[in-house]
């Protein structure tokens, strides 16, 4: 059944003019003119077919269908106002819930998030780990960090890191006579794969080694296990910069070589275009971007 309700703005005004008893002060507690607090009022007047003031030379009063009205009215008002507050608490306070892939959550955010817990005491930080896309309207997460080409259907998407791609290996390789010295030497050793775009045919193609046979070695599902054992000294890794800045600054891992390729892909903060106005989610973007502005500068 649907509610007969005089409309929501003339009622707010009628509120504020009878709880000051001045169109004047209403009008500045609306942020409107007084003219068109006035036009509010003689139309939710014409609406109930009652008079709810008598205007005297410089005076306002109430009518009894006034006096009567008013109490209700501040109160269902008042219950709007509360629901409205607590809303805004509970998306600037309680859980925040991201969602990102194993090898960002594993190489970069999880050994930074705790700066943004400290920051953030209100927070209750969840973590979801994925590669598949967040479907937001039937998931309980508030933003998502993806690796990827946009455009994505019914998200905004803001560009957070770009990727290039170069080999690595632990420093004991690099030690030795049999320590490679050119492009040509990392065919001599185990060649770590990750499975998620990245070859090293392509690679080794720009080094000017075309037909050789790159397929050989590990292949892996998560960027972050390739670039453990490349750690371990268990082979040579082709790895995504974001990803091995921390082992490279480190010292676990060493970069070889000044051969470089460029990537399509990038790193993205996700969320449907609403969602970005959120204080929870606004503040972890924002604190999202000052970290990457942090990690350039090292």
């Amino acid at each position: 059944m649907s509610r007969r309700l005089p409309p929501l703005n003339a009622l707010r005004a009628f509120e504020a003019a009878a709880r000051h008893l001045s169109f004047t002060k209403a009008a500045e507690e609306l942020h409107v003119t007084q003219a068109a607090v006035s036009h509010q009022i003689k139309g939710l007047e014409e609406w109930l077919g009652l008079p709810l003031f008598r205007r005297m030379n410089r005076a306002l009063v109430l009518t009894d269908a006034g006096q009567a009205y008013l109490p209700p009215l501040k109160e269902a008002l008042d219950l709007m106002e509360n629901a409205t507050q607590r809303l805004f608490r509970k998306d600037s306070t309680g859980a925040l819930t991201i969602s990102t892939m194993p090898s960002f959550a594993a190489k970069w955010l999880v050994m930074r998030l705790g700066r943004f817990q400290a920051a953030h005491p209100e927070l209750d930080v969840r973590l979801q780990t994925t590669s598949d896309m967040t479907d937001f309207a039937q998931q309980d997460v508030d933003v998502a960090i993806r690796f990827g080409r946009p455009p994505w259907a019914g998200v905004r998407t803001e560009r957070l890191m770009t990727e290039e791609i170069f080999p690595v290996c632990a420093p004991s390789l690099m030690k030795g006579p049999d320590a490679p010295q050119r492009p040509a030497d990392l065919l001599r050793l185990p060649l770590l794969h990750d499975d998620y775009f990245i070859t090293w045919g392509t690679w080794f193609a720009a080094a000017g080694l075309e037909g050789v046979d790159a397929s050989r070695g590990i292949t892996f599902t998560d960027s972050a296990l390739v670039l453990q054992m490349a750690a371990e000294g268990q082979g040579v890794a082709l790895t995504r910069r974001v990803l091995a800045a921390d082992d490279l600054a480190a010292g676990r891992l060493v970069r070889l070589f000044d051969i470089t390729l460029p990537s399509d892909y990038a790193y993205y903060v996700v969320a449907p275009p609403h969602y970005f106005s959120r204080p929870k989610v606004k503040a972890f973007r924002d604190w999202l971007f000052a970290e990457v502005e942090r990690s350039e500068k090292r």
